[in-house]
């Protein structure tokens, strides 16, 4: 293909990849309300177009910690069997009306025991709505390959149980591991036992890290802690010198080490100044493995066809940079090889020649 630009009726046919993207994070507004009602929950306004603005005005306020804390309201929700099936189920039907092909969601199991689940039944009950609604997509002829990432919360003490629940569930549909949360003052070594638990018994993790920390704790997720991906890594420019690599950040690009970036995700907490500024960009440029998510639908107003229409728009992005993005990320899926080339070369790539 020559370089193409490309508009938004494009960029929503096109077959996209998510990595980076959080259960509790993505709820449609609607079925916040209604839960929210079932269980008798308070939010802050019961009018589901209210609440996506509240949500998206409360998330853009520069602050990592702020950020995290507007899940209060979806978390209140996700505490019940019926809430966990509807809104995994939801999940699946909404990547799959993005476009989205292969889609990695991670959420952390502790925090959907406060209505008496246990953490195996929370499990348990997300892979049968991501099942349901996996169903419910192929049949609509629109398929979508869910896979799991458990977290573990890295300010609290029970990482190293999430890190057993990825063992005992990694041949049922959970396909790695991650640690999520305030991740300034909390560094991943902390969890050491955790992560090597994990590499023992073969199962992949990525790390958020180099975001609301720089690069220590990229380092530190890497090269002590052995991280297959990097979960946002936007501070990864502070180890890059008028085009001059230091030695981390070529260790992550000589290794293919993916980025999981999420640009508007970026913006509000402050990780980033702009769409057009956005590292990703100079990355992608420097042959660095990007990939591009949403981190959080509900919680930053986006999808995936809205992020790629934004670097398109505001960082002249073109549907080779976004094939690129795609390719880039379902090559560091955590599925098997056979499977993600398939993907590649069935779903993907004759998907982007259609689309032109």
């Amino acid at each position: 293909m020559t370089a193409t630009r490309v508009d938004a009726e494009v960029i929503r046919r096109l077959p996209k990849a998510v990595l980076h993207d959080h259960l509790d994070g993505g709820l449609r507004p609607a079925t916040v309300v209604e839960l929210a009602d079932a269980v008798g929950h308070t939010l802050p306004t019961t009018d589901p177009d209210e609440l996506a603005a509240w949500y998206f005005e409360a998330a853009n306020s520069g602050d990592l910690v702020r950020y995290i804390a507007t899940f209060e309201h979806t978390l209140a929700v996700m505490q019940t069997r019926e809430g966990l099936l509807r809104t995994a189920e939801e999940y699946v039907l909404d990547l799959a009306a993005d476009g989205v092909v292969y889609g990695e969601v991670r959420y952390a199991p502790e925090l959907n025991t406060n209505g008496g689940l246990m953490l195996a039944e929370v499990v348990e009950t997300v892979q049968e709505g991501l099942a349901a609604g996996m169903v419910k997509a192929a049949a609509a002829g629109t398929p979508v390959r869910v896979g799991t990432l458990l977290c573990g919360m890295r300010m609290f003490d029970r990482v190293r149980e999430a890190a057993d629940l990825a063992v005992a569930f990694r041949d049922a549909g959970v396909v790695g591991f991650d640690i999520a949360g305030a991740e300034d003052g909390f560094p991943p070594a902390d969890h050491l036992d955790a992560f090597e638990h994990l590499r023992r018994e073969s199962v992949p993790f990525t790390i958020h890290a180099g975001e609301a920390h720089g690069l220590p704790s990229i380092h530190q997720a890497l090269q002590v802690c052995g991280a297959q991906r990097i979960g946002h890594g936007v501070r990864l420019t502070e180890d890059i010198v008028d085009g001059k690599l230091g030695r981390l950040a070529g260790w992550v690009r000589d290794r293919r080490i993916a980025l999981e970036m999420c640009p508007t995700s970026n913006l509000q907490t402050g990780a980033a100044t702009s769409i057009a500024e956005h590292p990703i960009t100079a990355l992608k440029d420097l042959g660095f493995r990007v990939t591009l998510n949403t981190d959080n639908r509900l919680v930053s107003g986006t999808t995936m066809t809205r992020e790629m229409s934004l670097l398109v728009d505001q960082a002249d992005w073109t549907v080779e940079d976004l094939r690129t993005v795609t390719v880039n990320a379902l090559k560091s899926a955590f599925i098997p090889f056979d499977e993600r080339g398939a993907l590649i070369e069935d779903v993907v790539l004759p998907g982007y020649e259609a689309a032109l």
